[in-house]
Protein backbone atom coordinates (compact mmCIF):
# COMPACT_ATOMS: atom_id res chain seq x y z
CA UNK A 1 0.00 0.00 0.00
CA UNK A 2 1.17 3.86 -1.17
CA UNK A 3 1.28 6.29 1.36
CA UNK A 4 1.05 9.83 -0.35
CA UNK A 5 1.68 12.68 1.73
CA UNK A 6 1.19 15.02 -1.51
CA UNK A 7 -1.88 14.67 -3.66
CA UNK A 8 -0.85 13.87 -7.43
CA UNK A 9 2.68 13.06 -6.55
CA UNK A 10 3.39 9.25 -6.19
CA UNK A 11 3.80 7.96 -2.64
CA UNK A 12 6.34 5.27 -0.83
CA UNK A 13 4.75 1.84 -0.07
CA UNK A 14 4.75 1.77 3.96
CA UNK A 15 2.96 -1.59 3.86
CA UNK A 16 4.54 -4.15 1.84
CA UNK A 17 3.92 -7.78 0.40
CA UNK A 18 6.89 -9.59 1.70
CA UNK A 19 7.07 -9.04 4.93
CA UNK A 20 9.60 -11.81 6.27
CA UNK A 21 12.69 -11.43 6.56
CA UNK A 22 13.97 -14.28 4.88
CA UNK A 23 11.56 -13.76 1.52
CA UNK A 24 9.89 -16.65 2.85
CA UNK A 25 6.05 -15.23 2.01
CA UNK A 26 7.50 -14.02 -1.32
CA UNK A 27 4.70 -16.54 -2.93
CA UNK A 28 2.38 -13.82 -1.95
CA UNK A 29 3.61 -11.52 -4.75
CA UNK A 30 2.15 -12.32 -8.35
CA UNK A 31 4.63 -12.04 -11.42
CA UNK A 32 1.96 -10.61 -14.16
CA UNK A 33 2.37 -13.23 -17.14
CA UNK A 34 -0.88 -11.66 -18.21
CA UNK A 35 1.23 -9.05 -19.68
CA UNK A 36 2.58 -11.34 -22.50
CA UNK A 37 -0.62 -11.66 -24.30
CA UNK A 38 -0.91 -8.43 -25.68
CA UNK A 39 -1.88 -8.58 -29.73
CA UNK A 40 1.10 -8.33 -31.53
CA UNK A 41 -0.58 -7.56 -34.83
CA UNK A 42 -2.68 -4.85 -33.43
CA UNK A 43 0.43 -3.21 -32.22
CA UNK A 44 2.02 -3.37 -35.69
CA UNK A 45 -1.17 -1.88 -37.12
CA UNK A 46 -0.96 1.21 -35.19
CA UNK A 47 2.55 1.70 -35.81
CA UNK A 48 1.54 1.62 -39.15
CA UNK A 49 -0.85 4.13 -38.86
CA UNK A 50 1.80 6.41 -37.10
CA UNK A 51 4.64 5.73 -39.16
CA UNK A 52 5.79 9.17 -39.24
CA UNK A 53 6.17 9.08 -34.96
CA UNK A 54 8.93 7.44 -32.88
CA UNK A 55 7.14 4.91 -31.34
CA UNK A 56 8.02 3.17 -27.87
CA UNK A 57 6.88 -0.47 -26.83
CA UNK A 58 4.59 -0.66 -23.89
CA UNK A 59 6.36 -2.36 -21.35
CA UNK A 60 8.87 -0.73 -18.87
CA UNK A 61 10.99 -3.05 -16.67
CA UNK A 62 11.76 -1.21 -13.94
CA UNK A 63 13.72 -3.94 -11.04
CA UNK A 64 14.62 -1.78 -8.24
CA UNK A 65 11.81 0.47 -7.74
CA UNK A 66 9.91 -2.78 -8.16
CA UNK A 67 11.76 -4.67 -5.66
CA UNK A 68 11.19 -1.71 -2.85
CA UNK A 69 7.12 -1.78 -3.71
CA UNK A 70 7.13 -5.41 -2.63
CA UNK A 71 9.53 -5.22 -0.11
CA UNK A 72 9.75 -1.48 1.24
CA UNK A 73 12.70 0.38 0.52
CA UNK A 74 14.49 0.30 3.76
CA UNK A 75 14.17 -3.17 4.08
CA UNK A 76 15.41 -3.83 0.15
CA UNK A 77 18.38 -1.59 1.55
CA UNK A 78 19.32 -3.60 4.46
CA UNK A 79 18.50 -7.00 2.10
CA UNK A 80 20.68 -5.83 -0.50
CA UNK A 81 24.02 -6.30 2.27
CA UNK A 82 22.94 -9.74 2.91
CA UNK A 83 20.54 -10.91 0.69
CA UNK A 84 18.81 -14.09 1.53
CA UNK A 85 18.34 -17.42 -0.89
CA UNK A 86 14.71 -16.87 -1.64
CA UNK A 87 15.58 -13.44 -3.09
CA UNK A 88 18.05 -13.65 -4.94
CA UNK A 89 15.94 -16.38 -6.65
CA UNK A 90 12.86 -14.05 -6.92
CA UNK A 91 15.04 -11.94 -8.68
CA UNK A 92 15.85 -14.39 -11.44
CA UNK A 93 12.27 -15.03 -11.80
CA UNK A 94 11.14 -11.18 -11.96
CA UNK A 95 14.26 -10.62 -14.51
CA UNK A 96 13.61 -13.65 -16.83
CA UNK A 97 9.81 -12.38 -16.56
CA UNK A 98 11.08 -8.68 -17.76
CA UNK A 99 12.92 -9.96 -20.43
CA UNK A 100 10.44 -12.20 -21.92
CA UNK A 101 8.21 -9.03 -21.44
CA UNK A 102 11.02 -7.13 -23.45
CA UNK A 103 11.45 -9.52 -26.05
CA UNK A 104 7.79 -9.52 -27.58
CA UNK A 105 7.41 -6.10 -27.68
CA UNK A 106 10.80 -6.21 -29.43
CA UNK A 107 9.16 -8.23 -32.16
CA UNK A 108 7.06 -5.85 -33.08
CA UNK A 109 7.53 -2.85 -34.65
CA UNK A 110 8.14 -0.06 -32.12
CA UNK A 111 11.31 1.82 -32.72
CA UNK A 112 12.77 1.58 -29.29
CA UNK A 113 11.76 0.05 -25.61
CA UNK A 114 12.17 1.83 -22.64
CA UNK A 115 13.27 1.05 -18.54
CA UNK A 116 13.86 2.96 -15.69
CA UNK A 117 14.71 3.01 -11.84
CA UNK A 118 15.26 6.02 -9.46
CA UNK A 119 18.79 5.86 -8.71
CA UNK A 120 19.86 8.52 -7.23
CA UNK A 121 19.40 11.07 -4.04
CA UNK A 122 20.13 14.66 -4.46
CA UNK A 123 23.33 13.95 -4.02
CA UNK A 124 24.73 10.43 -5.06
CA UNK A 125 23.59 7.05 -5.66
CA UNK A 126 21.01 5.35 -3.23
CA UNK A 127 22.61 2.05 -3.13
CA UNK A 128 27.10 1.37 -3.32
CA UNK A 129 27.93 1.07 -6.71
CA UNK A 130 29.41 -2.12 -6.01
CA UNK A 131 25.55 -3.31 -5.02
CA UNK A 132 24.58 -1.40 -8.42
CA UNK A 133 27.13 -3.20 -10.21
CA UNK A 134 26.39 -7.03 -8.75
CA UNK A 135 22.74 -7.05 -8.77
CA UNK A 136 21.27 -4.25 -11.33
CA UNK A 137 23.87 -3.90 -14.42
CA UNK A 138 23.94 -6.88 -15.12
CA UNK A 139 19.75 -6.68 -15.48
CA UNK A 140 20.33 -3.46 -17.64
CA UNK A 141 23.24 -5.68 -20.03
CA UNK A 142 20.30 -7.97 -20.66
CA UNK A 143 17.51 -5.19 -21.25
CA UNK A 144 19.49 -3.21 -23.58
CA UNK A 145 21.04 -6.49 -25.53
CA UNK A 146 17.35 -7.30 -26.40
CA UNK A 147 16.94 -3.96 -27.78
CA UNK A 148 19.77 -3.64 -30.11
CA UNK A 149 19.59 -7.28 -30.99
CA UNK A 150 16.29 -6.35 -32.73
CA UNK A 151 16.95 -2.99 -34.26
CA UNK A 152 15.52 -1.09 -31.18
CA UNK A 153 16.76 1.44 -29.23
CA UNK A 154 16.65 1.56 -25.53
CA UNK A 155 15.29 4.68 -23.47
CA UNK A 156 15.94 4.79 -19.79
CA UNK A 157 14.62 7.12 -17.05
CA UNK A 158 16.31 7.81 -13.52
CA UNK A 159 15.97 10.69 -11.39
CA UNK A 160 18.16 11.96 -8.81
CA UNK A 161 22.13 12.51 -9.09
CA UNK A 162 22.99 9.06 -11.04
CA UNK A 163 26.68 10.62 -12.35
CA UNK A 164 28.28 7.92 -11.07
CA UNK A 165 26.46 5.32 -13.33
CA UNK A 166 26.12 7.24 -16.04
CA UNK A 167 29.72 6.04 -18.00
CA UNK A 168 28.82 2.28 -16.78
CA UNK A 169 25.32 2.55 -18.80
CA UNK A 170 26.96 4.11 -21.98
CA UNK A 171 29.44 1.45 -21.51
CA UNK A 172 26.08 -0.85 -21.83
CA UNK A 173 24.92 0.96 -24.58
CA UNK A 174 22.59 2.42 -23.31
CA UNK A 175 20.95 4.97 -26.24
CA UNK A 176 19.12 7.58 -24.49
CA UNK A 177 18.44 8.65 -20.45
CA UNK A 178 15.79 10.80 -18.91
CA UNK A 179 17.24 12.41 -15.95
CA UNK A 180 17.87 15.51 -13.37
CA UNK A 181 20.64 16.92 -15.12
CA UNK A 182 20.58 20.41 -13.56
CA UNK A 183 20.24 17.81 -10.02
CA UNK A 184 23.83 16.67 -11.33
CA UNK A 185 25.34 20.00 -12.96
CA UNK A 186 24.79 20.28 -16.56
CA UNK A 187 29.08 20.79 -17.00
CA UNK A 188 29.80 17.68 -15.16
CA UNK A 189 28.31 15.71 -18.42
CA UNK A 190 29.84 18.04 -20.85
CA UNK A 191 32.68 14.63 -20.60
CA UNK A 192 29.62 12.71 -22.32
CA UNK A 193 28.59 14.72 -24.93
CA UNK A 194 27.83 12.56 -27.98
CA UNK A 195 28.32 9.17 -26.17
CA UNK A 196 24.57 9.62 -24.92
CA UNK A 197 21.63 11.10 -25.77
CA UNK A 198 20.18 13.54 -22.71
CA UNK A 199 16.66 13.06 -22.58
CA UNK A 200 16.91 15.88 -19.92
CA UNK A 201 14.29 18.52 -18.06
CA UNK A 202 15.27 22.37 -16.78
CA UNK A 203 15.84 22.87 -13.30
CA UNK A 204 12.42 22.18 -11.67
CA UNK A 205 12.99 22.14 -8.20
CA UNK A 206 14.65 25.65 -8.53
CA UNK A 207 14.36 27.53 -12.24
CA UNK A 208 11.06 26.58 -13.11
CA UNK A 209 9.26 27.59 -9.84
CA UNK A 210 11.73 30.61 -8.77
CA UNK A 211 13.87 31.58 -11.52
CA UNK A 212 13.73 34.60 -13.47
CA UNK A 213 13.05 34.91 -17.54
CA UNK A 214 17.04 35.72 -18.25
CA UNK A 215 17.77 32.48 -16.37
CA UNK A 216 15.51 30.63 -17.91
CA UNK A 217 17.03 31.58 -21.33
CA UNK A 218 20.27 30.88 -19.89
CA UNK A 219 19.42 27.33 -18.55
CA UNK A 220 18.09 25.98 -21.88
CA UNK A 221 21.08 27.89 -23.53
CA UNK A 222 23.24 25.45 -21.33
CA UNK A 223 21.37 22.29 -21.74
CA UNK A 224 22.06 22.98 -25.48
CA UNK A 225 26.00 24.35 -25.92
CA UNK A 226 27.13 22.00 -23.42
CA UNK A 227 25.06 18.38 -25.42
CA UNK A 228 23.66 18.79 -28.39
CA UNK A 229 26.98 17.33 -30.53
CA UNK A 230 25.76 14.16 -32.85
CA UNK A 231 21.70 14.35 -31.36
CA UNK A 232 23.22 14.73 -27.68
CA UNK A 233 20.12 16.01 -26.61
CA UNK A 234 16.37 15.74 -26.65
CA UNK A 235 14.69 19.16 -25.62
CA UNK A 236 11.99 18.14 -22.59
CA UNK A 237 10.18 20.12 -20.40
CA UNK A 238 8.94 18.38 -16.99
CA UNK A 239 7.07 20.61 -14.30
CA UNK A 240 4.74 19.57 -11.39
CA UNK A 241 2.74 21.71 -8.91
CA UNK A 242 4.61 25.37 -7.96
CA UNK A 243 5.66 25.43 -11.45
CA UNK A 244 6.06 29.35 -12.72
CA UNK A 245 3.93 29.16 -15.96
CA UNK A 246 5.82 32.10 -17.53
CA UNK A 247 8.92 30.04 -17.11
CA UNK A 248 7.25 27.11 -18.87
CA UNK A 249 5.86 29.05 -21.69
CA UNK A 250 9.76 30.86 -22.09
CA UNK A 251 11.53 27.53 -22.25
CA UNK A 252 9.41 26.10 -24.82
CA UNK A 253 9.92 29.34 -26.52
CA UNK A 254 13.54 28.91 -25.46
CA UNK A 255 14.03 25.73 -27.48
CA UNK A 256 12.10 26.82 -30.48
CA UNK A 257 14.94 29.96 -30.61
CA UNK A 258 18.07 27.27 -30.52
CA UNK A 259 16.34 24.39 -32.68
CA UNK A 260 16.61 25.32 -36.02
CA UNK A 261 20.44 26.35 -35.60
CA UNK A 262 21.42 22.42 -34.38
CA UNK A 263 19.15 20.67 -37.77
CA UNK A 264 21.58 18.55 -39.40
Amino acid sequence: MFTNIHGGVIGEVKRPIVLDDDWADVGNVHIPEELLSFNVEQVNASCAEKKDKFLFGGCCPRPFEQLQFIRGTANLYMDLLDPPRAMLDFFERMHDFYCRLLTKWAETNVDALNMMDDWGSQNDLLISPALWDQYFRPMYRDYIEIAHSHGKKMFMHSDGNTLRIIPKLIDLGLDAMNSQIFCMGVENLAQFKGKLTFWGEIDRQNLIPHGTLSEIDAAVASVCETLWQDGGCIAQCEFGPGANPENILRIYRAWERLLPSQKG
